[in-house]
């Protein structure tokens, strides 16, 4: 039996038998005690693989796979636990596109960036670019899944950059966000009312502004590059999705798989 096999007959044997001495009894004929006459002893001589009618389990194997088995089970009914999308009755479009990606994001299988534009409570029109994957960790998103509040692209203890032009005439200084490399929520801010804009880097992305083409976002694990203009393909093992939404004027979800292996 090569170690596949025998790693799959063993857990087989794990998940059957809650103890190891379950497993032994399983093991042991009524032949077997009626001559050995001590179920002490028929337990030892199976365990030593002497006696028995199946496959031979060392105990440290049975209860270090048990263990393991355990400690996936209580990590996935954790994992369940933390998906604040489960359970809610989503009616937009926007919400259930984040309800499908946040189990992926909080894993690390998917990182998304969310683009928004629409207007702020002083309704001035903003947009930005949101590190999805990273806002869930430090963020309750139960707020917005119960539609108490709207997910928004949010400048919060941030520095801004000053604009006077249009939007068709913007152009932001090639080493303007290498200043502001803060460890915060958006990577890419604009209030066109204003004229301001902010960017910083996430734990996921690099902010690059000095591409003649527009920004782009570099994904920290695999180094690889999200083009998020609307005109151009956005980059490798990514994909682009408009999402048709009642909450926003405009809302768009970059999904990026990484290939790096971990």
């Amino acid at each position: 039996m090569d170690p596949e096999e025998g790693s799959m007959a063993v857990d087989n044997i794990v998940t059957q038998f809650n103890t190891y001495e379950d497993f032994l009894d399983s093991q042991i004929t009524t032949v077997d005690l009626y001559y050995l006459e001590d179920e002490s002893l028929a337990r030892q001589l199976v365990e030593l693989g002497y006696r028995g009618t199946g496959e031979v389990v060392k105990r440290e194997d049975f209860e270090a796979r048990k263990a393991a088995i355990e400690i996936a089970r209580l990590a996935e009914r954790t994992q369940k636990k933390t998906l604040t999308s489960a359970g809610k009755d989503l009616q937009d479009n926007f919400l259930k596109a984040l309800a499908v990606r946040e189990d992926d994001n909080r894993n690390g299988k998917v990182s998304s960036v969310i683009f928004i534009r629409d207007r702020n409570s002083h309704g001035q029109e903003v947009s930005g670019y949101i590190d999805y994957a990273h806002r869930l960790k430090i963020e309750d998103f139960e707020v917005y899944f119960n539609g108490k509040r709207r997910l928004l692209p949010r400048p919060t203890d941030m520095r801004a950059f000053k604009f006077n032009m249009s939007k068709t005439e913007l152009r932001l200084p090639p080493t303007s966000c290498n200043l502001f490399l803060l460890l915060d929520f958006i990577s890419y801010f604009y209030n066109w009312d204003n004229h301001i804009a902010v960017c910083n880097s996430t734990p996921n992305y690099q902010v690059i502004t000095d591409n003649p083409e527009g920004l782009l976002f570099k994904y920290k694990r695999d180094r690889k590059i999200l083009n998020v203009d609307p005109k151009a393909q956005p980059g490798d093992n990514s994909t682009r999705t408009p999402i048709q939404t009642q909450l926003y004027i405009q809302a768009v979800i970059f999904d990026h798989i990484s290939r790096r292996k971990t």
